[in-house]
């Protein structure tokens, strides 16, 4: 009941606003980290929801949602953003051509602005007042977080647990966990840390962190190492229209499904592995390893095709437009009016991009064997050293001279100077 006055409402109001401003939602994995940032954050008075964004990674939801639960989240939201990731996020990427630092295809840093744009969502449909993730204090991924966080809501207070608590060992946390009922199945301890979703995995530490020894075998997740793949390759073709794939083998499927079977059909010939000593954001050099086999085929096959279809200068243009898009990415920078910006100059580049390109998977190697588009503009009457050359060659001199003509007196200039038979006529001293 309210009072005629309304105190009581104004005070169940105040108190409402009080409980919303000390609830934060958490970007949940399921993990061990995550897990006890649940039951960290309880313990310091906040109402913990926790968000968990399937990307393509395929954990336990059900398991993980329960263990959520037992740490002392009041609530978990699960969305299945699989379509909206690689319709939204991998196709632009694709589309740009972007690789950052000419090996990584940019699986994880692709995923984070998605996740955090739903977390925000999240916070604003539940009123929450803060947003938290599990990132560590060195990586790159608390940079992609916490700015889309504050470029999509600067009000959001973001707390990240991993940089604050007093843990300083996985052994700790575990004991934490047990201590609190929290049942994580780490089992024997992996030297390596993982992220993986439809786009690719990351493998990093452990033996990896020694940039002189080769990765060992049982670093490698999805793909079978080269040695080991069948000694027949396979043969793939894929069709592009305006730049998004559409079809594999002349089977026209969705983006999901697609994506999906190519990284099967790759990791099975040993194709998409790529190990970089990669320069981070936060200043440092990591040593990195990524497998992304679909990501490796589509990539190819893009790049072949837009060889085949935009005009020299378009093409050179765009390229170096591909390294800026890559770094926005690994950056953070996605909801920036620079990337917006060059979101549409790559619209405007992708309208002939269609066609079929044909590639061979042997061993590791990914090779493009053939490309067809009906805007190609390979012409073979003009390319061709046969009889049916219609290249006008005597063309070729004048255009030559012309190409030429302001060097042939930078040149002479620069010989006067050398052999000191340059006469300066300025006050100006001449140094050669």
């Amino acid at each position: 009941m309210v009072d005629g006055d309304g105190t009581n409402f104004r005070f169940s109001t105040k108190i409402q606003n009080t409980i919303m401003s000390q609830t934060v939602v958490l970007a949940y994995s399921g993990g061990l980290d995550t897990s006890v940032a649940v039951r960290w954050l309880t313990d310091r008075g906040w109402r913990v929801m926790a968000f968990m964004a399937d990307v393509g990674q395929g954990e336990p939801r059900k398991e993980a949602v329960a263990r959520a639960k037992v740490a002392g989240a009041v609530e978990v939201v699960v969305r299945d953003v699989r379509e909206e990731f690689a319709r939204d996020y991998i196709v632009p990427s694709l589309k740009a051509n972007a690789v950052y630092e000419g090996k990584y295809l940019l699986a994880t840093a692709l995923s984070r602005p998605l996740i955090a744009k739903h977390l925000v969502d999240v916070a604003h449909r539940k009123g929450a007042g803060a947003v938290a993730h599990g990132c560590t204090g060195k990586g790159n991924d608390q940079v992609r977080f916490e700015v889309t966080a504050r470029i999509l809501d600067p009000t959001l207070k973001i707390i990240a647990p991993v940089r604050e608590w007093e843990f300083r060992s996985r052994e700790e946390e575990c004991h934490y966990a047990a201590r609190h009922g929290i049942r994580v199945e780490v089992g024997k301890k992996s030297p390596y840390s993982l992220d993986h979703n439809l786009w690719g995995l990351s493998v990093e530490a452990g033996p990896l962190e020694d940039p002189w020894r080769e990765p060992p075998l049982d670093s490698y997740r999805w793909i079978t190492p080269p040695h080991k793949a069948p000694a027949k390759g396979a043969t793939v073709t894929i069709e592009f229209r305006r730049g998004v794939p559409v079809a594999l083998n002349s089977r026209r499927l969705g983006l999901v499904p697609l994506v999906q079977q190519l990284n099967r059909l790759g990791a099975a010939h040993g194709v998409g592995r790529s190990d970089l000593i990669e320069s981070r954001l936060v200043g440092i050099k990591s040593r990195e390893v990524y497998e992304a086999p679909a990501a490796q085929v589509l990539s190819e096959a893009h790049a072949e095709l837009e060889r085949l279809v935009l005009d020299r200068e378009l093409l050179h243009y765009k390229q170096g437009v591909a390294l800026k898009y890559a770094e926005l990415v690994y950056d953070g920078l996605w909801w920036t009016p620079l990337k917006t910006a060059l979101d549409a100059f790559v619209a405007t580049t992708q309208r002939r991009v269609s066609g079929w390109v044909r590639l061979k998977l042997l061993k590791g190697r990914c090779q493009v064997v053939g490309r067809r588009s009906p805007y190609g503009l390979y012409h073979k009457g003009l390319a061709t050293y046969g009889k049916a050359d219609q290249f006008d060659r005597q063309a070729a001199e004048g255009f030559i001279k012309l190409w030429g003509l302001p060097y042939e007196g930078l040149r002479k200039e620069q010989f006067k100077v050398r052999s000191g038979k340059f006469k300066a006529t300025s006050n100006f001293e001449l140094r050669t």
